[in-house]
Formats: C-alpha cells, sequence, structure tokens
C-alpha cells in the first residue's frame, strides 16, 4: 500500500511537471538549504520506506500496532492522495514544486485553497502520519514526517512572504480567512 502511495504521488504531480516546464518563471527563491532539505526528506518519505519493505536490514527496529490502526493508515493515505491530487487540480499552471511565482501567476482561493493555504503540505503531513502506521518500525516509520517537517517550518514562512510580496493586501486578507493546514474554526 506505502509503495502504490508514492507511484500515485509520482503519477499525479507529472502533467503539472509538464506543464511547469513550459512555464516561465517569473520570481524564483530557491536556496540551497531548500534543496537540501529536499533531498533530506526524500531519504525519509522514499529510500528508507523502500530499503525497509524490500530487505531485512531495518527488521530490528520494528514495532507491531493493532490492526485497526493499520486501517486508520490506509484513511490516512486516502485522505493524504486526494488532497494531494486536489491541490494540483486547484493550483494547475500556478504549481511549483518550489519557491517560485510562474509569469501569470494567480492568486488561487477557491477549491480546497478555499479554507487553507497550503494543502499539499497538509497532504504530506497526512501520509506522514500514514508511513507510521502503515510502516511498523522506528526508522522507517516516523522517518517521512520528521524529515518533512524542518522543511515545512522553514519554508512556509517564506513562501508565504513571497505570497504577501507579490499579491499584497489580496493575500493578507487570504491569509486572515485560512488556516495554513487546516481550516480555521474562527475566521479573522
Amino acid at each position: 500500500m506505502f509503495v502504490l502511495s508514492i507511484l500515485l504521488e509520482i503519477v499525479i504531480r507529472m502533467p503539472y511537471n509538464r506543464i511547469r516546464q513550459h512555464t516561465n518563471v517569473a520570481t524564483d527563491r530557491v536556496s540551497a538549504t531548500e534543496k537540501a532539505l529536499l533531498g533530506v526528506m526524500t531519504l525519509g518519505i522514499f529510500f528508507l520506506p523502500v530499503i525497509y519493505i524490500f530487505t531485512d536490514w531495518l527488521r530490528f527496529a520494528d514495532y507491531r500496532l493493532p490492526f485497526w490502526l493499520g486501517i486508520v493508515g490506509i484513511v490516512l493515505v486516502g485522505l493524504g492522495l486526494w488532497l494531494f491530487w486536489r491541490s494540483h487540480m486547484d493550483l494547475g499552471r500556478n504549481w511549483s514544486p518550489s519557491l517560485q511565482v510562474m509569469e501569470g501567476h494567480t492568486l488561487v482561493a477557491e477549491g480546497v485553497y478555499r479554507t487553507i493555504r497550503h494543502p499539499m503540505y497538509a497532504s504530506q503531513m497526512l501520509m506522514g502520519l500514514a508511513q507510521i502506521l502503515l510502516l511498523q518500525n522506528w526508522i522507517a516509520g516516523p522517518t517521512g514526517l520528521l524529515l518533512f517537517l524542518p522543511l515545512y517550518l522553514i519554508r512556509v514562512p517564506r513562501e508565504e512572504q513571497m505570497m504577501s510580496e507579490q499579491f499584497g493586501a489580496d493575500y493578507r486578507a487570504y491569509m486572515a480567512r485560512t488556516g495554513r493546514i487546516l481550516p480555521r474554526l474562527v475566521r479573522g
């Protein structure tokens, strides 16, 4: 199930990568730190899980959870994949894997972006929680989420600053009425 979820994320993203290749970048704020964090995150989300699934090298760190928590993990994968797909659909040509503003970039505040500003990061957090429940191993299980969190904590403030500079008061108003990764219970 976990390997299938990784493959589905790749398939979901493929058409948007093709679109992006034909769209000019207007603003690029990709840093060496971000590139390094993306590389490290790939270790936890892809390489360690693949090593765990296809070898016995990490079996010494296995743990067992109740069966029903595995079902919860599958549900989280489904929710995470749906949110990942919907985020890409709603962004369309505005999508970039990094801190970039594309030419003709518009502020997307509809679809899943109507209630949360960073649904793609929310999807990765759901997938990270699912990884803990599905890969019941103290190394392969939590590394996806643990290695994603530094990227999230460093990138989101920079991304919101860039979007605020690009869209000004419209983005600040959007921030006031939406949550970062969860919908706001009280609208500001």
